[in-house]
């Protein structure tokens, strides 16, 4: 089995996120389970530009920044197509996911590759896979919050999947870190209860 492991927070060490990540992973690690981790906060991708989407194409002169942009972005395809899992350590920033978990999203969202168009409508065509999110979160935005309409990293995130056709997701949050310690303490010990339940 092959699992990508992916981090966005910002927070390093500090990061709840990245500690629920990481227990996902070793949740799932041993033997026969290939792990590939990318921190996408210490080598973000760039973000889309018109220069890449056109460099795409083999007419196009390439400089050296564009030529290392395009290898970035294919060696992100071709680890999330490799993948049999994802796990993804969720930052909820302004109520949305971080600007560099957004720029891999855009890399691994290729006609394609990951969905197509028909005269139905759009298909996905990464089905198969199992996601898994571990998503932090200062406030409360559960549903049912007075702030609920304000969580769009979740939502946004099952959208994406779902659009490329992965549409059961495993999702343990932890929320009100920002609240205090006691709040933030049994917000971690919930979330890693969830994690330790999960099918391995």
């Amino acid at each position: 089995m092959n699992l990508l492991h992916l981090d966005s927070s910002i927070l390093g060490a500090n990061s709840v996120s990245r500690q629920l990540s990481a227990a996902v992973v070793d949740r799932l690690r041993g033997p026969g389970v290939d792990v590939v981790t990318r921190d996408l906060v210490a080598t973000p991708p760039a973000h889309l530009t018109g220069t890449y989407l056109a460099g795409q194409s083999a007419d196009v002169q390439h400089d050296q920044a564009l030529q290392e942009d395009l290898a970035l972005g294919g060696t992100l395809l071709a680890e999330f197509l490799a993948a049999d899992v994802i796990v993804i350590g969720v930052a909820l920033y302004n109520f949305t996911v971080p600007s560099q978990l957004k720029a891999w999203v855009d890399r691994i969202l290729i006609a394609g590759q990951t969905f197509r168009y028909t005269e139905q409508g759009a298909e996905g065509l990464a089905g198969g896979k199992r996601v898994i999110l571990t998503i932090a979160r200062g406030g409360i935005y559960s549903p049912g919050s007075p702030h609920a309409a304000f969580e769009h990293a979740e939502t946004y995130l099952r959208a994406v999947f779902g659009f490329i056709g992965i549409r059961d997701l495993d999702v343990v949050v932890a929320e009100g870190l920002a609240i205090g310690p006691d709040q933030r303490a049994a917000a971690v010990t919930a979330a890693l209860a969830g994690i330790a339940a999960l099918p391995a």
